[in-house]
């Protein structure tokens, strides 16, 4: 009897003990990790993917043509560690059928609250009153010194209220906010209602809004959205506040909008490039926070739902990543679309099913038979 084939699945960091243990109970894999806790350097990237069928990756990992071209046709799956898919080339992953998995859901109050938590650190100027104490500027009290401004009876604009937009309003609804305006590709009237939310122009938001934090993904439109224009249409009062994608800031103008007092404020948990370098502009500022991409840094408690990995699909497979949800759905063979027939391949975001929102990653036994030649149906959508 001839010898099965291991699945190789390559992991392009440490990941938590829980999605280690996944890996290393499924017996028809081998996985391959870069022990570090520092991004892979892109040359040890193309080597550990050569052959993989499973990759692995993080948001700091640059998924282009070049390193698909170096995994080889043997890929299959890419599962990301993160909700945003910037860093994934997905025009080049659907020519060649391969399937993408992220992790919506997983962070969207963990990632709320530290909006909230840079917003109110922000407003109330808490690194610059925690220096104040530490260099011996706190003397005594003064009616006047260290003043900020408050969440309560505020108007706070949130551009992008998709879930973490909405994990935000509903961690702002007991401080009080009078007023809740959002922006965005188009209005949600069924998601804006529990919060009596406003969908305005950008340009509306900007001027009438005392907070706003920008909570949307980064595409084409969003790039440079906060630029100049953005912040001179804001009031000189606001705080700006961005947890979503550096680039969708302009930086310099950023900085030109808080060291001139355009804006009073801005906490910012991401930025082009991260780390910042420690002589950049912003960081010479007293009125700009900037936290070290703090979203994901939550320890979930025991018995937390994404604590706990969904039952497997039917049947022996691998384990590709636990928590994980399909970012599209193939309806033809990937192996098909690799051949040129691109026309038989119909790409779409997934389903949600009302009794399992989501699903963990497998590599099913039909896709294993096919990858050593035997079996000739398409795959199914319990295989991802």
């Amino acid at each position: 009897m001839r010898p099965v084939r291991l699945m190789k699945v390559f992991v392009t960091r440490r990941i938590p003990t829980e999605g280690s243990a996944a890996l290393a109970r499924a017996a028809d894999c081998e996985v391959e990790q870069w022990d570090s806790d520092e991004p892979i350097p892109s040359k040890d990237l193309e080597r550990g993917v050569a052959g993989a069928h499973g990759l692995l990756c993080l948001l700091s990992d640059r998924i282009d043509k070049k390193l698909l071209d170096a995994a080889g046709a043997n890929l299959k799956v890419i599962s990301t560690m993160s909700v945003g898919v910037d860093h994934l080339a997905l025009d080049e992953i659907k020519k060649r059928g391969i399937r993408v998995g992220y992790t919506p859901d997983v962070l969207t109050d963990a990632t709320a609250e530290l909006a909230v938590s840079l917003l109110l650190t922000t407003c109330r100027r808490l690194p610059e009153a925690i220096e104040e104490v530490k260099n011996g500027g706190w003397t005594s009290w003064k009616p006047l010194w260290m003043c900020g401004y408050g969440l309560t009876q505020s108007t706070v604009g949130i551009i992008g209220l998709g879930r973490i937009g909405q994990a935000i309003a509903r961690c702002l609804k007991p401080f009080g906010v009078q007023r809740l305006l959002y922006t965005g590709r188009q209005p949600r009237p069924q998601e804006a209602e529990e919060f009596q939310a406003e969908f305005v122009s950008t340009q509306q938001l900007a001027a009438e809004s005392d907070f706003i934090v920008v909570a949307c993904s980064l595409t084409p439109a969003t790039r440079g959205l906060c630029n100049k224009d953005f912040f001179q249409q804001m009031k000189k009062t606001a705080v700006f506040v961005n947890i979503s994608r550096g680039e969708v800031v302009d930086q310099d103008d950023l900085y030109q909008a808080l060291a001139s007092g355009q804006i009073a404020a801005a906490g910012l948990d991401v930025t082009t490039p991260e780390p910042l370098p420690t002589n950049h502009p912003l960081l010479t500022l007293k009125n700009c926070g900037k936290c070290p991409f703090l979203i994901t840094s939550v320890l979930l408690r025991p018995g937390h739902q994404h604590c706990q990995s969904p039952a497997p699909a039917e049947g022996p497979g691998l384990q590709f990543f636990p928590a994980a949800e399909p970012y599209w759905r193939v309806e033809s063979s990937p192996w098909e679309a690799r051949k040129g027939a691109a026309e038989s391949a119909r790409f779409g975001r997934p389903t949600r099913s009302k009794t399992a929102v989501r699903t963990t990653h497998h590599l099913c036994p039909q896709l294993r038979d096919k990858a050593q030649g035997k079996h000739e149906g398409l795959m199914t959508n319990n295989c991802y």
